[in-house]
């Protein structure tokens, strides 16, 4: 049977939780949103700081940014994809890669064109088959083109959200998939089996 005071500890025990204001705060000194509370008040009820907007540079800065995004694709779509699954960039004046011509192995950026050629027409199987790290450029390029875009016309600092997430986090696995993507595109190669279409 509870005493009086077991139930009072009890009760103390499931007690919330209490925020407090944290000294150096790293998401502070980012400008990110954060809760101020003080040792009485729980966390839901604590004021939320207002984040300031951007000013006028860093959103002229954004739209740019938004602007080469869509320039990057636009031009993609004009661009016919290489049948032999690299080479596209020639069709921009471009000399062919003397790496794989003088080793028979596909340098690391070696069809980057033809998989962006592929996304930009729709065709997302052909772009992730040709060069996995292409697709993926593609991918952050048009995710680059609509944040840019939102942060230019709202003036929220959305990307201020990253300085949270440490580098290693998504840099890392960025490195490991580029090398697995290359990987990827030299047995394809070998193989005789990168074209598409």
């Amino acid at each position: 049977m509870l005493t009086q005071s077991d139930a009072g500890a009890a009760v103390a025990n499931t007690a919330p939780v209490l925020a407090t204001q944290l000294q150096g705060c790293p998401s502070c000194q980012q400008g990110l949103q954060c809760r101020i509370v003080s040792r009485a008040v729980p966390a839901i009820y604590a004021p939320q700081i207002a984040v300031p907007n951007l000013g006028i540079l860093p959103r002229f800065f954004a739209f740019s940014v938004a602007l080469g995004c869509a320039m990057v694709l636009i031009l993609a779509s004009w661009l016919t994809p290489d049948p032999r699954g690299m080479g596209t960039h020639t069709e921009l004046g471009m000399p062919r890669c003397e790496f794989a011509y003088r080793t028979g192995i596909p340098c690391p950026s070696c069809g980057m064109t033809t998989s962006f050629a592929h996304f930009a027409r729709g065709n997302l199987v052909a772009s992730f088959y040709v060069q996995p790290m292409g697709f993926l450029l593609a991918v952050l390029t048009g995710a680059a083109f609509w944040v840019s875009l939102y942060m230019g016309i709202t003036g929220k600092p959305v990307l201020l959200l990253l300085r949270i997430i440490p580098p290693g986090y998504y840099l890392l696995p960025l490195m490991f998939f580029a090398i697995a993507a290359w990987g990827w595109k030299i047995f394809i190669h070998w193989r005789g089996i990168d074209g598409w279409g």
